[in-house]
């Protein structure tokens, strides 16, 4: 039984996790947003009045959701869709307030439009959700009064727009005086999940015992689902990646941009190697004994995390990271069992392919790698070492994610089947029917916290929704108790601003990160600023409709997440050809020699952005698979099939990678001529397996074994630290190949199985 950790041990741990949260870029973009919330707020309230303050923190809060940690080029130009899309729906429903059928009829058009913006992807959500807030917050604005109805909802429009052209240009200078510390805080963010991911690595390690193995290993952690953990791991460091790249590459141009980029790229690295330490593991797993020998690298990969996770605690703290030990000579000792000698390693092997000693010295070697670069990357942190100046100034530009709007992604959104098109026809009809059930309460004098409910659960698939509708009714639950809490001390107007901006923060901190947090904060901001709003209202029941609006808010959008919907299904298809698309293309740059012989960086280029493409697209069918899952059984797609469809992709990737890094760190124990055409003639039959026929699959040569890592190797292997390497790169092509048709094979079901 494994021993309980001592209670310091636990506090401690969380104590780090919360210092981590603290110090991250999305409490730091939380803050910086209540802190323009409260400045434009206040100058405004000096200037003009109350009134006129309450409707510039609308202007505010509207603009605010695109305002997110990401390049500084084209930080205007993102944030400005959202108030100037935003100003004619907040001006005309304050024109409507007093014709409830036609504010209805605007709110549903309003909802249509604004959630076609989500045809832009991730630049497009926040700007959508901005759009609808306009309308929505508007009619939370009370009526001023005036000569006449136009006369106020020109003037309240008017310190709307001031709010949010206000907002925008501190937006702006805010980006700018932050965006040092954001390269720094999304740098962490990757390293801590690069440490995360090398965690669940060193479990999957001891996750297959044999059996008589298993009921004597104290530690066994043999859970069915460690795969499937690595998988969601491996996904999100490639979703987190790219969000440091936009903004960690951009413009490198100084000494500590350059060692925060060239940090970067040896995170891309580690990742790399990382996976190729999956190989073999199958094959060492199955053979009895081997618990020894994977038990040593497993120690060795949790202490590198442990000095992972250090060096990313230290970025965020400011401090210089403590030197890491070399584990390379500890490596190199790893032995299969504990009284293995030298020559049992090289002993005659009676089953089939290379012997279990010389597979876990092979693992060992790539283990290696994985040290070698963490050692590149503590140096480079600690000033010790310098980035290659040439990979980070070519790669920048190459790597950071457009910030211009194109038409493109609106002309092609009009077709039945786009997943946005139907989301936004499926989100206008739940308004309407929100607008309806709003108008019909008998309160009904806070008719929006129904809408505002229903724009922020219903997502554009079913497990967000589910996701989102769960953590709304528990954090408005929380937040209502708090609200109460707070009202019942009966605090002055300046404490009372102090706690809506920091819901405000909490709010937008954790919106994306942790939903829970937002809607406890998200209600304690509504309740307290209709509270100073409406101050005669009895606090009491403005908790009890909060409460019954988000009731019935989250039960209309979980009921219209199965009107016109768009499941997973429909999805997977395309995302399995990108998928087999991008692993070939990346099979065909990775096994070429041009990076070896060209006399300037376009190769090594060419094959990262193959490389990424690579890993986005598996990372988009990992996500889209994990959320097919929520999905009625009936629509589902084929989830086993895509689960080994991935675990080939990664493990064709694995393959790829041993052999790319043979290529590039190893060249001097290779016969270049003796593997030039067996290199070529493995990117032709992957590139045919892949991206032909399903016969030409079949045809090839040798039909995959059952695991892959069984298959015998082209003659005996030497020692994997010995100088000749080049029967260990053919066998790698040869277990690509066999790979590949595997992956084409379970690709074709998938197709089959979907209807596709």
């Amino acid at each position: 039984m494994k021993p309980l950790l001592p209670p310091n041990a636990s506090l401690s741990r969380r104590l780090r996790a919360a210092l981590r949260v603290a110090l991250s870029h999305y409490v730091a973009n939380g803050l910086s947003v209540a802190l323009g919330l409260m400045l434009i707020s206040a100058g405004i309230h000096v200037f003009f009045g109350a009134a006129a303050a309450s409707a510039a923190s609308v202007g505010v809060i509207v603009t605010s959701p695109p305002d997110l940690p990401g390049p500084r080029r084209g930080k205007f130009w993102q944030m400005l869709p959202a108030p100037l899309l935003g100003l004619p729906l907040f001006f005309g429903v304050q024109l409507l307030q007093d014709d409830p059928v036609a504010l209805g009829l605007l709110t549903v058009l309003a909802a249509f439009v604004s959630f076609l913006a989500m045809a832009w992807g991730k630049r497009g959500v926040p700007v959508a959700i901005a759009l609808v807030f306009s309308a929505v917050f508007s009619m939370a604005v009370p009526t001023h009064e005036g000569r006449n109805a136009l006369e106020a909802a020109w003037r309240t429009t008017s310190y709307f727009g001031l709010g949010s052209a206000l907002y925008v240009v501190y937006s702006v200078l805010a980006h700018l005086a932050l965006n040092g510390r954001y390269r720094v805080q999304l740098l962490a963010d990757t390293l801590l999940a690069l440490a995360a991911l090398m965690r669940v690595q060193a479990r999957h390690f001891g996750a297959a015992r044999a059996p008589a193995d298993a009921a004597s290993a104290d530690d066994a952690e043999g859970e069915p689902h460690v795969l499937g953990d690595l998988l969601a791991r491996h996904a999100a460091l490639a979703d987190q990646l790219q969000s440091t790249r936009d903004v960690v590459l951009e413009s490198p141009r100084t000494q500590r941009r350059q060692r925060l980029a060239g940090m970067l790229l040896l995170v891309l690295e580690m990742r790399d190697h990382l996976l190729a330490c999956e190989l073999d593991l199958d094959t060492l797993q199955s053979q009895p004994g081997h618990a020894h020998g994977l038990r040593q690298i497993q120690a060795v990969l949790r202490e590198m995390a442990a000095d992972i996770a250090r060096l990313a605690d230290a970025l965020l703290m400011g401090r210089m990271p403590d030197p890491m030990t070399d584990r390379r000579a500890r490596l190199a000792q790893v032995r299969w069992s504990p009284d293995e000698g030298d020559a049992a390693a090289f002993a005659p092997w009676q089953g089939p392919g290379p012997s279990p000693q010389l597979l876990a010295r092979a693992l060992a070697d790539r283990m290696g790698h994985v040290n070698d670069e963490a050692l590149r990357l503590v140096a480079l942190a600690r000033g010790e070492a310098e980035p290659n100046l040439a990979v980070v100034r070519a790669s920048w530009q190459m790597f950071v994610s457009p910030t211009a709007w194109s038409l493109s992604p609106f002309l092609a959104l009009w077709r039945w089947d786009a997943p946005p098109l139907r989301h936004a026809l499926r989100a206008a009809l739940a308004m309407g029917v929100g607008y309806t059930v709003s108008q019909a309460l008998p309160w009904g004098t806070h008719p929006y916290w129904i809408l505002l409910t229903i724009v922020v659960v219903l997502r554009g698939s079913l497990a967000q929704t589910l996701e989102r509708r769960n953590a709304r009714v528990a954090g408005t639950l929380l937040g209502c108790l708090l609200a109460l809490s707070v009202l019942s001390f009966h605090l002055s107007p300046l404490s009372l601003i102090a706690v809506l901006t920091l819901a405000q923060a909490v709010a937008h901190a954790f919106a994306v990160r942790r939903y829970l947090l937002t809607a406890v904060a998200a209600t304690v901001l509504g309740l307290v600023q209709s509270h100073m709003l409406n101050a005669g209202v009895s606090p009491s029941f403005a908790l009890f409709e909060r409460l019954a609006d988000t009731l019935i808010g989250t039960g209309i959008a979980w009921a219209f997440s199965y009107v016109l919907p768009s499941w997973e299904r429909g999805q997977i298809a395309g995302l399995v050809a990108r998928t087999v698309s991008a692993q070939a293309r990346h099979a065909r740059l990775a096994l070429g020699l041009g990076q070896l012989q060209a006399v300037d960086n376009s190769p090594e280029l060419d094959w990262r952005l193959a490389r990424r493409e690579a890993y986005d697209s598996l990372s988009a069918l990992v996500q889209a698979t994990q959320r097919a899952i929520k999905e009625p059984r009936a629509v589902r797609p084929p989830i086993e099939r895509l689960q080994r469809l991935q675990a080939h992709c990664y493990q064709l990737l694995a393959q790829l990678t041993a052999v790319k890094t043979m290529l590039l760190l190893r060249r001097g124990r290779l016969n270049a001529d003796r593997i030039a055409g067996p290199l070529a003639q493995a990117a032709d039959r992957i590139d045919a397996l892949l991206l032909g026929a399903a016969a030409a699959a079949a045809a090839a040569p040798g039909s995959p074994p059952a695991s892959p890592e069984a298959a015998p190797g082209p003659e005996p292997l030497p020692d994997p630290f010995a100088n000749d390497l080049n029967p260990w790169l053919l066998r790698r092509l040869d277990l690509a190949v066999l790979l590949a048709g595997q992956l084409r094979g379970e690709a074709d079901q998938v197709k089959q199985r979907t209807g596709r």
